[in-house]
């Protein structure tokens, strides 16, 4: 029996009434005692709207003291739902006097039948639901918003349950079997490949932690962190038709593109399109584009070198220059923010300043017309252009023996005839015979016949004794022999054979102990430092000496102190028990340069974390921010603690102990130094002249 008038006190038990809902009370009763959680109450809300309410409430009549009822209904059965039209009326959605739907029941115990409706149902498996919302997606278009709306949930949580839903069913009723975690299932979906999921399902080990399933999900993956992504870029890999693996679950730092193949042909070809560009525009004999830089090419390189300004440019340049100074001067003790014209034009000054300053240096038309570049892409995912590299086979002919008469030519002055042996000199008419042989008597007119070979070995032996007793007296002209020695041998081609000191460079290549070193932000910093002084050398380098000569000191010892960084070999090799004093000497170098290696290098799971023991990973957290940080890491498997422990070390300056530099004594024997604000340890050199003297021992 339905009845829908005035409710009186007289209504049979199991009729099914509508009451207001201001006439509805919680009954004291009912066997929830923990209140309802706000978000359950904003679900039911949220599905109320949508579809009204599915389940009637269960109420029985409330008497006052006297057994005379109130006109009030205590609810045994659907409190939760009550509070929602509550939550509805609040936000003025319905009006407080809307009719509920109700059943009176006045025969059974309110406690009981409340305490029954909790324990005696079983809620729908999570599987069910995650397929369920699925299908809302996949059969009536409803969108995430749409459904979260309707059911009183974040659209952030409908998509993570549409995702699960959309895992392989077999995995799906492995799930609902019980040998498969709620977070494994998680795991799994990261991608939505069906015949992938179950291929790493079958071939799991007794190792099923999620942070293996995803690894192995999208070990043939490249996450959105890698150079190439960055540099290709999310929309143009879409647009192209690749597809973004996201996970739903865990924080996946921009997901994960799912076509190798595609991202790197999208990367060749952007690399293409930019050097055709830089061909075009700047005329090289030839471009090449990679994705990695090949350090093996075997060229030489050209680099800028300086070249004068047009007078054009120099009268644009000094215009500028002086406007620039005119307009600093003008507002720098204006108290006020500067007008943006003002902004606007100093920022066009600077500009254009730093325009014409390029133009100070460049490349020789030449190399330029047998020369090529290299476009790669940079550590950061930026584009990296190298311009300067020749071919053996694009290098200048040799310049080509002048012929006589007779087949006889003429080498560096002296003439050799077609069998290669040597005649006269130009100026000369003979040679000098063998020791063994009796010369004749020589007459006035042969004063300009070449020496013997001996007494030329013999004087210049003596001028080598000779040089080095005076070059040892003269500090100043030895640091420009050995800096002369050092560039030329650095930055020329056949510069081994331009210097007289027998010193002798030598690099270690760095990228046959460390996987990809040549392309971090360091060795770019590094490379562009080396191209910055090849930029400043002549171009011949017979004119070495002359330049080297006639920098100033400062100069001078910052071109020796890059010759000599370029030697430096700290290496360990396990194998090479030999050199335990050049590590000893290396760490006392590090010392003496005051080394912060936090500025190159960060504990990252693939450059630390993922290559060491969990022991190691748990110490480094410990080390760095405490043994409350390291034990909430502690319970979690490898992948996912290393993980982890890059997310807590990022910031903080930790350091594994082959990369810390012992602290300088000169810092601690002048504390004070440091004590007032702004004082850098550059700006404290006598301190480190006393520490070079400490070192030097």
């Amino acid at each position: 029996m339905t009845t829908t008038a005035t409710i009186a006190p007289t209504v049979e038990n199991g009729a099914t009434v509508f009451i207001p809902l201001n006439k509805l009370k919680k009954h004291p009763r009912n066997a929830r005692k923990t209140p309802h959680s706000a978000a359950s109450i904003e679900a039911k809300a949220a599905s109320i709207a949508a579809k009204g309410i599915l389940q009637n409430l269960v109420v029985e009549p409330e008497f006052d003291a006297g057994g005379e009822p109130t006109g009030f209904y205590l609810v045994s059965i659907g409190e939760g739902r009550r509070q929602a039209q509550m939550l509805r009326v609040k936000r003025k959605e319905i009006k407080k006097t809307e009719s509920i739907r109700c059943v009176i029941d006045t025969a059974n115990d309110a406690a009981e039948i409340s305490l029954d409706e909790n324990v005696t149902r079983e809620d729908l498996h999570p599987a069910d639901q995650f397929e369920r919302f699925r299908e809302l997606s996949e059969d009536r278009g409803w969108g995430a918003e749409e459904i979260a709306a309707r059911f009183g949930v974040t659209a952030h949580v409908v998509k993570q349950r549409m995702r699960l839903g959309a895992v392989s069913p077999k995995l799906l009723q492995v799930y609902r079997d019980g040998e498969l975690t709620l977070d494994q299932l998680m795991a799994f979906a990261i991608t939505d490949d069906h015949a992938r999921q179950e291929h790493i399902f079958e071939n799991l080990s007794y190792n099923r932690d999620p942070s293996i399933i995803r690894r192995d999900l999208t070990k043939m993956n490249v996450p959105a962190t890698d150079r190439c992504a960055i540099f290709v870029g999310e929309q143009a890999y879409t647009d192209a038709g690749g597809n973004i693996i996201r996970d739903l679950f865990t924080e996946d730092r921009g997901g994960f593109f799912e076509d190798p193949a595609l991202l790197e042909r999208l990367a060749v070809e952007k690399l293409e399109r930019i050097a055709a560009e830089v061909q075009q525009a700047e005329g090289w004999k030839w471009t090449a584009a990679y994705l990695d830089f090949p350090h093996a090419h075997g060229m030489r390189r050209a680099y800028r070198h300086p070249v004068e300004l047009s007078e054009e440019d120099a009268t644009a340049y000094d215009a500028a220059h002086d406007e620039l100074e005119r307009l600093n001067a003008e507002w720098e003790d204006a108290d006020i923010d500067l007008p943006d014209e003002v902004d606007a034009r100093l920022a066009e000054l600077e500009a254009e300043i730093e325009r014409i300053d390029a133009k100070r240096h460049a490349f020789d038309p030449d190399d330029i017309a047998r020369g090529g570049v290299f476009v790669i892409v940079a550590h950061d995912g930026d584009v990296r252009i190298e311009r300067g590299f020749i071919r053996a086979e694009d290098e200048a002919p040799e310049p080509e023996p002048e012929e006589t008469e007779g087949g006889e030519t003429v080498i560096d002055g002296v003439r050799v005839n077609g069998d290669g042996e040597i005649l006269d000199s130009e100026d000369g008419e003979g040679d000098d015979l063998p020791e063994t042989e009796q010369e004749p008597e020589e007459e006035a007119g042969d004063a300009g016949k070449p020496l013997p070979d001996s007494l030329i070995r013999d004087l210049t032996a003596h001028r080598t004794l000779g040089l080095r007793l005076a070059l040892g007296e003269q500090p100043d002209m030895a640091l420009i022999a050995v800096v002369h020695t050092l560039a030329a041998q650095t930055f020329y081609r056949g510069g081994s054979t331009a210097h007289c000191l027998e010193i002798s460079p030598a690099s270690n290549y760095l990228a046959a102990h460390a996987d990809g070193i040549e392309d971090t932000a360091a060795a770019k910093m590094l490379v562009d430092r080396h191209a910055g002084w090849a930029a400043d050398m002549p171009r011949d380098v017979a004119d070495l000496w002359s330049f080297v000569a006639a920098l100033d000191h400062a100069s001078l010892m910052a071109l020796l102190a890059h010759c000599a960084s370029l030697t430096v070999n700290a290496v360990k090799l396990p194998w090479d028990t030999s050199k335990r004093r050049a590590y000893e000497t290396a760490d006392k170098l590090a010392t003496a340069v005051t080394l912060d290696m936090t500025a190159h290098w960060t504990p990252t799971v693939r450059a630390y974390l993922g290559r060491v023991t969990k022991a190691h990973i748990l110490a480094a957290v410990r080390d760095a921010l405490g043994a409350e940080a390291a034990e909430r890491i502690a319970d979690k498997k490898k992948v996912e603690m290393a993980e982890a422990a890059e997310q807590l070390l990022a910031g903080t300056g930790w350091l594994p102990p082959a990369l810390r530099t012992e602290r300088p004594v000169w810092i601690d024997q002048q504390p004070d130094a440091f004590a007032s604000e702004g004082v850098e340890i550059e700006a404290l050199p006598e301190a480190r002249e006393d520490h070079f003297a400490i070192a030097a021992e």
